[in-house]
C-alpha cells in the first residue's frame, strides 16, 4: 500500500480548514488570500494535489490564529487578531491548530530533502558548530564605521602596521567562534568575510553571521529571507531605539538593552537563529546579534563556554527537535564589565523562542 506524500496531506488539511472547518460555512480563496495579504494563486498553490507548494511558517501560525474561531470570519472579511483579544479556548484551539500544521510541514519538508539536505537539518540541533568534514565555514562580520576607522590610524590601508581585523566589527565573537570551529572541525576549513565583500561561493558555504543589522548587511537579509518573527530595530539617533521586537501570535513585544548610570550597560538582549541557508540547503545559516557587541558575545558563548555549551547544545535538541528553522531571544548581562555567558535551561535567560 503506497503512504500518502505528506506534502499532499499538508495542502489537503490547509483545504479542510477554509471549506469544512465550519459546517455549512465555507471561505473562499479570495477571503483567506485578502486576511493573509497573499494573492489568490498563492493560496491555491497551497492547497494543491498535483504540484504543492510548503507555506512558510509565519503563513501556517496566520492559518492557525484564523481559524481558531468562527468570528474572525464575521462580517464577510477575515481579520486576524492578537492572542490577547481571544478567550482562553480560543488561544488553546490556535496552538493546537500551530502545532498540528508545523508537524504537517515538517514532515513535507523531510518528504522533498536529499539525504545531505536532512543532514543539515539534523546537525542544526544535534552538533551546534561541529560540521561534515571538508564542508566550508564562512564568518560574516560587518566593517566598522568610516568614523571609527578614522580613529584607529592601523585601521588604514596604506599605513604600514596596517592590521585587516581592526576592519571587523564584533572581534571577540570572531576571535571566540573561530577557534572554536577550528578546534572542534580540524579538517574543514573556515572562512572569515566582511559582509560588503562576500563573494557568490560564500553564501552557499555554512554561514555563521555575527552583529546586527546596522552593520551586517547579511544579518539584515537573512532575517528577512528566513522571515523569523523577530525584528531587529537600531535607530541610533532616537533615544529608546533600541530594541528587538517579536510577533507573538500577532502581538508585537519589544525588548530592549538596560542602560544603568554613565551610560553603562547592565544587560544586552541577543538573538540567536538557526536554519537551512536558503542559498544551499544542504549547508547552515546561523545568527548570532545583540543590540551591542556584548549580546552578540554572549549568544557566541552560548554553544562555545565550556561550562554551558552542553547544557544548552541538549536545550536546542530537546526542545527543537528536528525543526529546520528556529531561534532563541536570550538576556545577556553585564557584570562588572564582564558578559556572562546565557544558561538557556533557566527560563530567566529566554525571552523568546520559536520554530519552523
Amino acid at each position: 500500500m503506497d503512504h500518502p506524500d505528506p506534502r499532499q496531506l499538508l495542502a489537503q488539511r490547509l483545504r479542510s480548514l477554509r471549506e469544512d472547518r465550519w459546517p455549512g460555512r465555507r471561505i473562499t480563496q479570495s477571503q483567506l488570500a485578502e486576511a493573509l495579504g497573499v494573492s489568490v494563486p498563492l493560496i491555491s498553490s497551497w492547497e494543491s494535489q498535483a504540484k504543492p507548494r510548503i507555506p512558510p511558517p509565519l503563513r501556517l501560525e496566520a492559518y492557525a490564529a484564523l481559524f481558531a474561531s468562527q468570528r474572525l470570519f464575521g462580517g464577510g472579511t477575515a481579520h486576524l487578531i492578537g492572542p490577547r483579544e481571544m478567550s482562553d479556548q480560543e488561544r488553546q484551539t490556535m496552538s493546537e491548530l500551530k502545532r498540528e500544521l508545523t508537524q504537517l510541514r515538517s514532515a513535507a519538508l523531510r518528504a522533498t530533502a536529499s539525504p545531505q539536505e536532512l543532514d543539515s537539518v539534523r546537525m542544526l540541533t544535534e552538533a551546534p558548530w561541529r560540521f561534515q568534514d571538508g564542508d566550508v565555514i564562512t564568518i560574516v562580520c560587518g566593517q566598522i564605521g568610516p568614523q571609527m576607522m578614522e580613529q584607529i590610524p592601523y585601521a588604514n590601508i596604506d599605513n604600514p602596521d596596517y592590521i585587516e581585523l581592526l576592519t571587523y566589527s564584533e572581534l571577540d565573537s570572531l576571535f571566540e567562534l573561530h577557534g572554536h570551529l577550528r578546534a572542534t572541525n580540524p579538517t574543514t576549513q573556515v572562512y572569515r568575510r566582511i559582509a560588503q565583500k562576500l563573494e557568490p561561493d560564500d553564501l552557499s558555504s555554512h554561514l555563521a553571521t555575527l552583529g546586527g543589522t546596522d552593520w551586517n548587511s547579511l544579518t539584515k537579509s537573512m532575517l528577512e529571507e528566513l522571515e523569523l518573527p523577530v525584528r531587529q530595530v537600531a535607530d541610533w539617533s532616537t533615544q529608546g531605539g533600541q530594541y528587538f521586537e517579536i510577533e507573538d501570535n500577532g502581538t508585537p513585544i519589544q525588548h530592549r538593552p538596560v542602560i544603568g548610570g554613565q551610560s553603562t550597560l547592565r544587560e544586552d538582549v541577543a538573538l540567536f537563529a538557526r536554519a537551512v541557508n536558503p542559498y544551499n540547503r544542504e549547508r547552515s545559516v546561523t545568527i548570532c546579534c545583540g543590540m551591542y557587541g556584548r549580546g552578540t558575545y554572549g549568544a557566541v558563548r552560548a554553544l562555545t563556554d565550556t561550562r554551558f555549551r552542553d547544557r544548552n547544545a541538549e536545550y536546542l535538541r530537546a526542545q527543537f527537535g528536528e525543526a529546520d528553522t528556529y531561534c532563541v531571544l536570550t538576556r545577556v548581562p553585564v557584570v562588572n564589565g564582564v558578559t556572562v555567558t546565557p544558561d538557556w535551561t533557566t527560563d530567566e535567560y529566554r525571552l523568546f523562542e520559536w520554530a519552523g
